[in-house]
């Protein structure tokens, strides 16, 4: 098998399974794309699963027709449907007559792309300023560094720095046009 180009994502054998053959072929296929989608991101391929399927159906799921429907185990659907949620991807509703939990696709790329920026990026973020905080720190120590290794060390933290300001700034402005 060849190594991908720089622009190919590589994708496992297992990530490019057909999702559960349950599904009619038009959510299998959906499905792909969003367990593709969840790679590319670093999440799950559950993840990516359990929102095909609810993005793809007629109706909003139950948690146990989620659970039947993937053939995954409860507790993968109970921390997907968990995660998804958090970042607004899906939404719980109330159905009359009803006492199971619904849950329904957020369909508005501004509102998911929203949250993901508020619960997975922005954190990461205001880590790494304390991150960078202790590599300055440690390079201005750094016994173990020559003059000129210290120099472009220096320079590398002051790009990084610059980097994350620029996130900072950029971050913000994005969520607030997305809403």
């Amino acid at each position: 098998m060849k190594p991908p180009l720089a622009h190919e994502h590589a994708y496992s054998e297992r990530s490019l399974a057909t999702p559960s053959p349950g599904l009619r072929v038009a959510q299998r296929q959906i499905s792909e794309l969003f367990i593709a989608a969840a790679d590319v991101i670093g999440m799950p391929r559950s993840i990516g699963e359990i929102y095909g399927l609810i993005f793809s159906a007629p109706r909003p799921l139950t948690f146990q027709q989620i659970v039947d429907q993937l053939d995954l185990s409860k507790g993968s659907v109970s921390q997907g449907l968990k995660s998804l949620r958090g970042v607004g991807a899906v939404r719980k509703i109330y159905v009359a007559g009803d006492r199971r939990d619904y849950f329904e696709p957020e369909t508005e790329l501004r509102n998911l792309v929203a949250g993901l920026l508020r619960d997975r990026i922005h954190p990461h973020l205001e880590l790494g300023k304390q991150r960078l905080e202790r590599v300055r720190l440690d390079v201005a120590a750094g016994e173990d560094l020559d003059d000129e290794e210290r120099e472009m060390l220096r320079a590398r933290v002051a790009k990084l720095e610059s980097w994350r300001k620029q996130g900072a700034v950029i971050l913000p402005l994005l969520a607030k046009v997305l809403g």
